[in-house]
């Protein structure tokens, strides 16, 4: 999403069917149109490939003058012009936007200096040319990074930043165990150049890090800055140039603890898994804190890349930013204004501002006792959000839900589920199951979303003209299946039966690892339950929000972008935090910082 006549880029890649970035393929070409509402060509470019590295191709210097929604038509193609794949999306130009382009950063990123795969320079680069980010977070696991290395990558992120084009944030990662505050990022926000970050020592020489235990450090364990109290310690004094993100990853943080100065946003998506309840923690604690979601990339795929093995069991997140320059003291004055929103790893935007436009997302305001307040929303999808939904400390305070804004009849069954085992590490959450229709109503096809569109293992299949089989992960996020049917009409009742298990850390992985709590679910419901808004649902025991729910949905086209204005009653005194959520039908999400009202 951009202002009229900002110039742009267009990046585009081809991947394997695991996700990694294709190379040293010969003779191909991609091919760029993008096109106006009317189909109406209004950019056209071609870029051949080289024939070794890397099998991508970046338009740049693109400019749109008129607003508008328009068409992205990228196509690759062998020497004899024979298309072997294509991708669309969707780019909206706006007078209407604040800012001259909505931009997308991941500020965790890990390299091979700690935990992570590829050199730092191969991810950075990957960030900037693959994934297309506008902002980078380099991550060191601060317990493993060495003093050279530190220095050597510091040095790197100095020589790549480019004001204008990609801003390089060098940061830590604490990692203290979930009693002592949990993981929490620092990412080091003023011009390493002029004010190198106190990393591993403070100013005064005092240890900056958890503690210190590597391959190439000590031979045992060196204990450092612990608990959590220590790192607020160590950074509170210049708290305008730090910001710390507590987040989840292998050790949960603990939201107990909390800095109103150092800690302005949260990390609600990863790799690792999708953590809206995090969010929702935090509200009800009555923190002011904003969102974010990263990859934590240990791979190299940062922004957005899909899912890995292992631990890592969903797309990488991403975090949009809302400043008027692609400049270093811009983006991190957005980031610490919390003016963000998160995605789970797609281009989606999500707006929101006062109905004065006097504040947006992630803003302070003051309202008169019992005051209404009402907030313009703006939401820019791919492919379609079912829902747009307002909450605050009490929950689900407000909600379009378009399926039911329809008049058209339910004629689609519509089956998800999702959630994680734990709210720690190894959530990761495998079902097995069957889907199975009464006799009445016969399967014509099947349409699989979610995570079963990014892991070629996991799948949905027909057994039959009745029944559907099905086999995914989740950790956090949802997967589903839409089933279309056949003329003969819908089921009378729909049967939902599997097991659940979990991730194996020791033993037969073949064997599986049963949820203990409850290792198998079912479900059984009838069409007419099923076609009621948001269906029948049954929530599985001793998990992080683990279910699975049925619904009956109309053939309906659903809004990639939608807008309005949204109303709440006020309330006497005290702090109020609203913020949005935009759902699309396909189990991508955005999700805005909260704006906080404070009653008096």
């Amino acid at each position: 999403m951009l202002q009229p006549s900002v110039l742009f880029a267009v990046h585009s890649h081809a991947e394997d069917i695991w996700g990694n970035v294709t190379s040293d393929l010969e003779d191909l070409s991609f091919e760029l149109k993008i096109s106006d509402k009317d189909s109406k060509v209004v950019i056209s470019r071609v870029i051949s490939v080289l024939n070794h590295g890397w099998t991508n191709a970046i338009f740049s210097d693109l400019c749109i003058k008129d607003d508008g929604d328009y068409t992205i038509d990228v196509s690759v193609k062998a020497k004899d012009q024979t298309i072997i794949a294509t991708q669309i999306t969707q780019i909206t130009v706006s007078s209407d936007l604040s800012v001259p382009k909505a931009l997308f950063g991941d500020l965790h990123v890990h390299s091979d200096d700690t935990v992570g795969t590829e050199s730092s320079i191969y991810n950075f680069t990957y960030g900037r040319e693959i994934s297309a980010l506008d902002v980078l977070g380099y991550t060191a696991n601060d317990f493993q990074i060495t003093k050279e290395r530190w220095d050597a990558t510091t040095e790197l992120i100095k020589s790549l930043n480019k004001p204008g084009e990609f801003v390089l944030f060098p940061g830590t990662e604490w990692c203290g165990n979930s009693a002592a505050g949990g993981d929490h990022n620092v990412v080091f926000l003023a011009d390493p150049a002029t004010h190198p970050p106190e990393f591993p020592f403070d100013r005064h020489g005092n240890v900056a890090r958890s503690f210190e235990w590597s391959e190439h450090g000590p031979k045992d364990l060196v204990p450092g800055a612990w608990p959590l109290d220590e790192v607020y310690c160590t950074y509170a004094n210049d708290a305008d140039t730090h910001l710390l993100i507590p987040h989840v990853g292998g050790r949960r943080c603990n939201l107990a603890w909390h800095h109103p100065k150092l800690e302005r946003l949260v990390e609600i998506g990863s790799a690792w898994g999708q953590f809206e309840w995090l969010l929702r923690d935090a509200v009800r604690r009555g923190w002011k804190l904003g969102v974010s979601a990263n990859s934590d990339e240990h791979r190299g795929r940062c922004g957005g890349g899909v899912p890995g093995t292992a631990v890592f069991g969903t797309r990488g997140g991403l975090t949009g930013i809302v400043a008027p320059r692609l400049e270093r003291q811009d983006v991190a004055d957005a980031l610490r204004a919390r003016h963000t929103f998160a995605t789970t790893g797609q281009r989606l935007v999500g707006m929101v501002q006062t109905a004065g436009r006097s504040a947006i997302q992630g803003d302070e305001i003051q309202l008169r006792s019992q005051e209404t307040l009402e907030l313009d929303y703006q939401f820019f999808g791919e492919k379609g959000f079912s829902s747009i939904e307002a909450f605050d400390a009490s929950g689900l305070i407000w909600r379009r839900h378009f399926w039911s804004e329809s008049e058209a009849p339910a004629t689609i069954l519509r089956v998800t589920w999702g959630g994680a085992r734990l709210y720690d590490r190894y959530r990761e959450a495998v079902w097995n199951g069957t889907i199975t229709l009464s006799e009445e109503g016969a399967v014509q096809n099947v349409v699989p979303f979610g995570g079963l569109e990014d892991n070629t293992e996991d799948y949905s299949r027909l057994s039959g003209n009745h029944t559907v089989e099905f086999s995914s992960k989740t950790s956090g996020d949802i997967d589903g299946v839409n089933i279309a049917l056949q003329d003969n009409g819908p089921p009378r009742k729909i049967f939902i039966a599997g097991s659940l298990g979990g991730y194996v850390k020791i033993g037969d992985a073949l064997a599986g690892n049963p949820h203990k709590a409850q290792p198998n679910f079912q479900l059984e419901t009838s069409w007419e339950e099923a076609s009621r808004p948001d269906g029948t649902m049954v929530e599985i025991l001793g998990g992080a929000e683990l279910f699975v729910r049925v619904e009956a949905i109309p053939r309906v086209e659903l809004p990639q972008r939608t807008q309005g204005r949204a109303s709440f009653s006020g309330q006497d005194t005290g702090l109020r935090s609203i913020y949005f959520v935009g759902r699309e039908w396909s189990g991508e999400k955005v999700v805005t910082s909260p704006i906080f009202i404070d009653y008096v």
